[in-house]
């Protein structure tokens, strides 16, 4: 996109932030200290009707850094086995490296000047995101460093619920349990209700395209 043409929709419709949703899987609660083991990206894009889809999910399995700490309440929450054979891991640098160029590729593609992660507790994800990628010593994190886009807070507004589980189910979205604190299908899970609400407040007159 070059200078003379007008904004993608995207890029008008979020003052020029690319939502990416995120979500990690963890070894614990404090992204200083503990194990970054699972992140998952999933890319949005906006149609000519101005409706909100996911198209793609960028995801690594993540080795912990070393030293890095191992909750034993987080890990049998998440059911990841850090030394499994066939997660074929990669170092924090190389995980992020990988996501971070996608998003800087779509954020040039759109026009969009910064990603802003979308999360639920997005807090969480961005805390973890930024500490590893400052460990790793990760360059040009295409990421607000402290704004994010939270469904907790949207899915309260839209559905009166907080529970991922329960927005889903609010918002006629399919959730299976079995599959859940997984960084790919929370991620995925995340985008479709993050993609549904802003699409329905469209619907209602929230917002229009420009030319509509």
């Amino acid at each position: 996109m070059n200078a003379t043409e007008p904004p993608s929709l995207i890029a008008a419709r979020f003052r020029g932030f690319l939502p990416v949703i995120i979500d990690v899987e963890t070894g614990g609660l404090n992204a200083q200290t503990d194990a970054l083991l699972e992140i998952a990206a999933v890319i949005v894009r906006m149609d000519w009707q101005g409706n909100l889809r996911p198209v793609g999910t960028l995801a690594h399995h993540v080795q912990p850094f070393p030293g890095a700490r191992l909750d034993p309440a987080s890990m049998a929450v998440n059911n990841i086995d850090p030394d499994h054979p066939f997660r074929f891991a990669v170092p924090e640098e190389e995980a992020l490296t990988a996501i971070f160029r996608e998003v800087r590729r779509e954020l040039r593609d759109t026009g969009c000047t910064r990603a802003i992660l979308v999360g639920h507790n997005a807090f969480f994800d961005l805390g973890f995101l930024n500490a590893a990628a400052a460990r790793a010593r990760v360059k040009r994190n295409p990421f607000h460093p402290f704004s994010s886009f939270d469904t907790v807070t949207l899915a309260g507004l839209a559905y009166g619920q907080t529970v991922l589980a329960r927005a889903l189910q609010a918002a006629g979205i399919p959730w299976n349990e079995r599959e859940a604190h997984s960084a790919i299908y929370d991620a995925e899970r995340t985008a479709e209700l993050f993609c549904q609400i802003v699409n329905r407040w469209k619907d209602f007159g929230g917002w229009a395209p420009p030319d509509a």
